[in-house]
């Protein structure tokens, strides 16, 4: 079966490519030739998520689920959270968001933080959402390779390693993206 990700993130595509993999042929929006930019302006990942699988839906008329993830930092309030891109301007550098992150808890005792994703599914002609979150800490440095975004200063709860450290199995087995289309994947299966 054949789905859309509403998504221009390399990373993202990768990820959910092997998540889904073999049962799912998963494009991305490159694979449609569709390169313009998804304004993202709701204040809540639900709000963008179901932006993204809308506009998606409206342009190419196909099933389609998107997804919007923030990074939840109790010392920080809950932020950088549906902001957690733009975190340390509007480029969306990692490197720079990482480094305001750590620069921000540098004399935090509590460094408790949670991934949460957001999936939004337009199927025949209705949105069905779901969730995942997967909790941690944040490092106080980078360490790893692997991965994207915040995964070199995330560690999850029950290892002493970070995402970017992990291999996409491990990582996707747990990450908050997996268990949001674990979600998503059932409520298919079910449609069947």
């Amino acid at each position: 079966m054949q789905l859309v990700f509403a998504t221009h993130n390399p990373g993202k595509l990768q990820e959910v490519r092997e998540i889904l993999a073999p049962k799912y042929e998963v494009l991305g929006l490159a694979d449609l030739n569709d390169h313009e930019e998804i304004v993202e302006d709701a204040d809540t990942l639900q709000g963008n998520a179901i932006i993204k699988a809308e506009t998606v839906w409206q342009r190419h008329g196909l099933n389609c689920f998107s997804d919007d993830t923030g990074l939840e930092i109790l010392a920080l309030n809950g932020q950088p959270g549906v902001y957690s891109a733009r975190y340390a301007g509007p480029q969306k550098n990692s490197e720079n968001n990482m480094d305001k992150v750590l620069q921000e808890l540098k004399e935090a005792n509590d460094r408790s933080a949670q991934f949460r994703t957001v999936m939004a599914l337009h199927w025949n002609d209705k949105i069905e959402l779901f969730e995942g979150i997967v909790k941690g800490h944040i490092a106080t440095e980078r360490s790893g390779s692997k991965g994207f975004g915040y995964d070199p200063i995330f560690i999850p709860e029950g290892y002493d390693r970070s995402f970017a450290e992990m291999d996409a199995a491990l990582k996707n087995s747990m990450s908050h993206r997996g268990r949001a289309m674990e979600k998503l994947i059932n409520f298919l299966l079910d449609q069947a």
